[in-house]
């Protein structure tokens, strides 16, 4: 459609995506969860490590490993049996995830023939253990996470010793960041504080980009104290370490409640009390605190946000069910690493700026019905389209490809009024690099395949953002569709 202005409205795109709500599966945390999308992701949530000893009940589901055998189609939190099964029912309704349980008795392995292995998930769940990790385990994690995977750790307060062995989830977890094998050297950027913090409601940081503050779960403003403990940030070791909630007159690299960081080509994830993830249900006899449904957090979407995040959003964790890893190790698994790579699903697994991801008339799709329409305006505007990737370390090639289509209602043969960026950032939402930069001047009719290098991010957690920028006098559309980041 040449040189015509796009509407704000985009009432198509409020209808489809209001399609999407009524038919796709739906978790009631105060937000839709995600339509469906074509990836599954693994996780494994630990119960190896004394996670039910004393009032804990930290398992999804007392059906162990598979809680599918206690109800394979959960619709509520008591169809499966553990102080977790809002979490795991939550994840489990929406189509997108599969789960384990790491049974007592067994060990966390990596590179092994075990169902259970590391190198069959994307996502380790460690919810307050109570015993020491071995030296192989924590090899394990660490290696894991090295290679792309996720690693969720949740502790408690300083003394929470629940099994009376003389070891808490602070000095546990502590050991493993220190005491690895792997790398003794603070790789995470943070350390676990000795404290007791009774209660409150710690604040979430200002963050509109951060996709654990803001995914498809719903927006997170606070979270909870129950008897809980903080982080000290550490940017020297990690410059990705960052604070996301804080304890109350604490900001920066002290009183962090909640963070994220990374190591190699995984990520990383600390919650500072196992409270908010208790949904009140368990096993009988245990006295448990219902912090998942506390009215005065946000924790349902802060634990699944960061459960999407840390899995990869998109197929790009770290198993690959054969123990080879994808990254660090130096070996490489071909493959497409997008999620949602040609918008079919709407409103997910990217993240847009207002209604970016549209099936609206105006302009039409290289494939499909939907695509993603920037810009087009005719007035001051910045539209973005991102999406997080690991990009696996052993992997000499990696290609960004796209199908780019431009309208324009600009006059010039000569002058870039309006221009659409392909950029990688870091963690923190810094622009590391502007990989290509088009403009009205590359107006045409139809699409043009465009693809750009990505090789020299193997190894790293970047974000892929497509930005254009409008001016205030003449529309330019730049739509997108069909993108693919190939790996080999």
């Amino acid at each position: 459609m040449l040189g015509s202005t796009r509407s704000r409205r985009r009432v198509t795109t409020a209808l489809a995506g209001f399609g999407l709500l009524l038919t796709g599966a739906a978790v009631q945390v105060g937000a839709s969860a995600p339509a469906q999308a074509a990836t599954t992701h693994r996780v494994l949530f630990d119960n190896a490590h004394a996670e039910t000893a004393g009032n804990a009940d930290w398992v999804i589901s007392t059906s162990q490993p598979d809680p599918l055998a206690q109800n394979a189609s959960p619709q509520s939190e008591t169809d499966w049996t553990g102080a977790l099964s809002s979490w795991g029912v939550a994840l489990q309704k929406t189509g997108d995830y599969s789960l384990k349980t790491l049974p007592s008795g067994q060990s966390l392995t990596y590179g092994g023939s075990s169902a259970q292995d590391l190198s069959n998930f994307d996502e380790l769940v460690l919810p307050e253990p109570n015993t020491m990790f071995t030296t192989a385990e924590k090899t394990a994690i660490m290696n894991f996470v090295k290679n792309g995977g996720g690693l969720f750790m949740i502790s408690d307060h300083t003394g929470a010793d629940r099994n009376n062995d003389g070891n808490d989830a602070v000095e546990i977890l502590n050991d493993l960041m220190t005491n690895n094998g792997v790398d003794n050297t603070d790789p995470f950027g943070f350390s676990i504080d000795a404290l007791d913090v009774k209660s409150g409601y710690p604040a979430a940081i200002s963050d509109s980009t951060d996709p654990v503050l803001n995914g498809s779960f719903g927006k997170v403003t606070k979270s909870l104290f129950a008897d809980g403990t903080t982080a000290t940030l550490k940017p020297a070791d990690n410059a990705a370490a960052k604070g996301l909630v804080y304890r109350s007159g604490y900001s920066g690299n002290t009183g962090a409640f909640f963070l994220t960081s990374t190591f190699g080509a995984g990520r990383v994830a600390f919650w500072g009390d196992s409270s908010p993830i208790d949904d009140g249900t368990g096993s009988p006899g245990n006295t448990l605190y219902d912090g998942w449904n506390d009215t005065g957090a946000t924790n349902a979407p802060l634990a699944l946000n960061a459960t999407a995040w840390l899995a990869g959003a998109g197929g790009t964790g770290g198993g690959t069910g054969g123990g080879t890893g994808g990254g660090g190790t130096g070996t490489c698994t071909a493959g497409q690493l997008l999620g949602n790579n040609g918008f079919e699903s709407g409103d997910t697994t990217w993240s847009a700026s207002g209604k970016v991801i549209t099936n609206a008339t105006g302009e039409s799709a290289h494939s499909g019905s939907y695509y993603a329409w920037l810009d087009g305006y005719g007035t001051a505007t910045t539209d973005t389209l991102s999406q997080p990737v690991a990009v696996p370390a052993g992997c000499t090639s990696a290609k960004l490809s796209f199908y780019l289509h431009v309208d324009t209602a600009e006059t010039s043969t000569t002058t870039a009024y309006d221009t659409l960026k392909v950029q990688v950032l870091n963690g923190s939402g810094t622009v590391l690099g502007t990989l290509a930069t088009y403009s009205n001047l590359n107006a045409g009719s139809g699409y043009t395949q465009r693809s750009v290098d990505l090789s020299g991010y193997a190894g790293q957690n970047i974000t892929l953002q497509f930005t254009g920028t409008e001016g205030s006098k003449y529309q330019t559309s730049f739509v997108v569709d069909d993108t693919a980041l190939n790996v080999s």
